[in-house]
């Protein structure tokens, strides 16, 4: 293993321990899906992006919502469950709630979650 992989792996470690540290639902689902500082960044940078696109009267796609994920975090390629979780868990922690909405107010699924 060389210096660079080195470094990685404990970065990787390290917010690991972070995150069981923390322990919010949104932490145990990056730490189930051994998600990196890096992805875990990008994510919420994607969610600011799609806060600011509806900011400027855009439409959210799930579809396409999904699909960016999958470019973030490309071993979970497929997995519509992580994208929602996601989502969902932001939500709940008060953080990008306009965004869950916008891209699953129609989903049946989450009709009786949001009217609550």
């Amino acid at each position: 293993m060389n210096e660079t992989e080195l470094l990685e792996r404990l970065d990787f470690i390290e917010f690991r321990q972070r995150l069981l540290f923390d322990n919010t639902d949104l932490d145990r689902l990056f730490f189930e899906y051994e998600i990196t500082r890096k992805q875990s960044k990008e994510i919420l940078n994607l969610f600011a992006s799609m806060r600011k696109s509806l900011e400027e009267n855009n439409e959210l796609s799930d579809m396409r919502y999904e699909s960016d994920i999958y470019e973030i975090v490309p071993h979970l390629k497929g997995d519509y469950h992580f994208a929602e979780f996601v989502a969902k868990h932001l939500h709940e922690d008060g953080r990008y709630q306009e965004v869950f909405e916008a891209l699953y107010s129609d989903n049946p699924k989450y009709k009786t979650y949001l009217q609550k």
